[in-house]
């Protein structure tokens, strides 16, 4: 739902007028567009705004744990049009165990950008091409930047190397 002084923001309401599911708020922030999205339209929604609306250049995802709400994940898009000079934010709420579909298909950089969140949140992309850890050695266990991660770490021992 878009507030009344969003409706009159083009890229906010193109997006609402072709997909009124897909966008559940709205504000600017920071005096950017931020959308928080349903986790269900995200690829869509990105997809028309790369197609569409110009936003050419996925700038960089992250997330957000906000442990012990739920749902408990947010994962955040920055998108960028270099041709209108514009940026906007999407955000998509999560629950701890639900997966988000990639949006690789969309923007190839999204693949380093996921892995990140998935190797240190915990988040897992669906349809993603290669969801390993990237930061990380794959035997790693947890996600360190989770809130109820240990505050020391876990040990690991570097005796065998």
């Amino acid at each position: 739902m878009l507030p009344e002084n969003l409706a009159d923001h083009p890229i906010a309401a193109a997006l609402h007028a072709q997909f009124p599911e897909a966008v559940q708020q709205a504000q600017l922030a920071t005096g950017e567009l931020q959308l928080h999205i349903a986790p269900e339209q995200i690829v869509t929604v990105c997809r028309y705004l790369k197609d569409t609306a110009g936003f050419e250049r996925l700038s960089g995802i992250t997330g957000v744990d906000w442990w012990p709400k739920d749902p408990r994940f947010e994962v955040v898009y920055f998108l960028h049009s270099v041709r209108h000079n514009n940026r906007i934010r999407l955000v998509v709420s999560i629950a701890e165990n639900q997966e988000l579909d990639s949006v690789c298909h969309v923007w190839r950089a999204a693949n380093w950008y996921e892995r990140e969140v998935f190797d240190l949140f915990g988040v897992v992309f669906s349809n993603h091409p290669s969801l390993d850890r990237i930061m990380l050695p794959a035997d790693w266990v947890g996600h360190p930047l989770r809130k109820d991660y240990p505050i020391h770490g876990h040990r690991y021992s570097y005796k065998d190397e």
